[in-house]
């Protein structure tokens, strides 16, 4: 909901930061692949109850997440790294909710289990949608020049990355996080099938 919104903001910085890297022959592809050597530290650190370095750790895997695109924007946009971008986000988003069920088991299983199948809800719309988008050659531009369409939704990249934030500071609150989260992205699941009922009908 957030993301076409919060680009005009964030890509003036970004690109800027991505000129020299760009500059200096840094792939967007390298830049992917260490960002989520970074996430993954996230999620170790929150599965060890370091809620703090896992959250500085995650908010740099976003930084990374950012540059990649920026560099790949100077240097040119390719499938394979549209490819690697999405999956590893992916598994990034995941593996947050199943670091606090590893931090808490007791509290904290069924309501990652529960984030964690809203996920797939809210993944596999979005990148069945890009499979049609492409066939179609439909094109999107709000959320910046990407390698495959992006549907957006109550839940999208920003808001995930909040809730996470949120956990990380409020550790306690975690369950009710990953319950309220995971309700939204049903309503986004919902909503893109919607969508996709009358475009692709």
């Amino acid at each position: 909901m957030l993301d076409a919104r919060l680009r005009r903001l964030i890509d003036p910085p970004l690109d800027r930061l991505s000129a020299p890297l760009a500059a200096h022959g840094l792939s967007a592809n390298a830049i992917t692949v260490g960002g989520f050597a970074i996430g993954l530290a996230a999620v170790a650190a929150i599965a060890w109850r370091a809620y703090l370095l896992g959250l500085a750790l995650l908010l740099l895997n976003r930084l990374c997440d950012g540059l990649d695109g920026a560099v790949a924007r100077r240097r040119g946009l390719t499938d394979l790294g549209g490819f690697l971008d999405i999956v590893l986000d992916f598994l990034i988003y995941s593996a947050v909710p199943f670091a606090f069920a590893l931090a808490d088991p007791t509290a904290n299983a069924l309501p990652a289990a529960f984030l964690i199948f809203s996920f797939i809800g809210t993944g596999s719309s979005f990148l069945a949608y890009a499979i049609m988008a492409a066939k179609r050659g439909v094109a999107t531009e709000p959320r910046g020049r990407k390698s495959l369409y992006y549907l957006g939704g109550l839940t999208e990249g920003s808001e995930t990355i909040f809730a996470f934030v949120l956990a990380c500071l409020w550790p306690a609150l975690f369950p009710w996080i990953a319950l309220i989260f995971g309700l939204l992205c049903w309503l986004t699941t919902a909503t893109r099938i919607a969508v996709a009922v009358q475009t692709l009908r």
